[in-house]
């Protein structure tokens, strides 16, 4: 193994998700170095069925406003509603991950999602690499009408979730993730 692959190795063995962050943000030029790396991810037919939307300040209120609606919509009581509205607000910066469907006789949509998430899972890699917490969020309302209209999306876009970014606090346990069995998640198909 070489020196470089031993780092990818060891960064995404390190990489762990923040539900609590600071205030601290990266700036958007900060975000747009690391979106040049992310976009990196494997893509069939370099198809860039992907955009990022930065979320921040007021932004974030709208969203919320546009959670609380869509949960409302759908029939949640007020208390519930309500509480959609805080949710943006976990975080100084979100990164909406959209996926922008291309025309492609030879990639299906759900590639194109799959390219999309996979720029996302770099990005979160590359975030926790320069010092940020992160954690990609969804929920019950990300492919609504309304949150669809709070992103200002296109006809052929859909939104995977947002990132949400921000300084690791003091005291941020890094613990490990809990190991999988690969006996269950890993088998080889017989060559008879």
């Amino acid at each position: 193994m070489t020196g470089a692959r031993a780092s990818v190795y060891e960064a995404v063995l390190a990489r762990r998700s923040y539900s609590k962050v600071t205030e601290e943000a990266p700036t958007t030029a900060e975000v747009e170095r690391l979106l040049e790396a992310a976009a990196t991810a494997a893509d069939h037919a370099g198809l860039a069925p992907w955009r990022v939307i930065e979320l921040r300040g007021r932004a974030r209120e709208r969203l919320g406003d546009a959670l609380a609606l869509a949960a409302a919509n759908a029939g949640a009581d007020a208390d519930a509603a309500a509480s959609q509205r805080s949710k943006p607000l976990r975080a100084e910066l979100l990164l909406a991950v959209v996926v922008s469907y291309r025309e492609s006789h030879k990639v299906e949509r759900w590639e194109q999602e799959v390219a999309a998430a996979g720029v996302a899972h770099l990005l979160t890699l590359l975030l926790d690499d320069a010092g940020w917490g992160a954690m990609w969020r969804s929920g019950p309302h990300t492919r609504t009408p309304e949150v669809a209209a709070a992103h200002g999306l296109g006809a052929d876009e859909a939104l995977l979730g947002w990132i949400y970014v921000g300084g690791i606090p003091s005291g941020a346990r890094r613990e490990r993730h809990a190991t999988v069995d690969l006996a269950e998640r890993h088998t080889v198909l017989a060559a008879d």
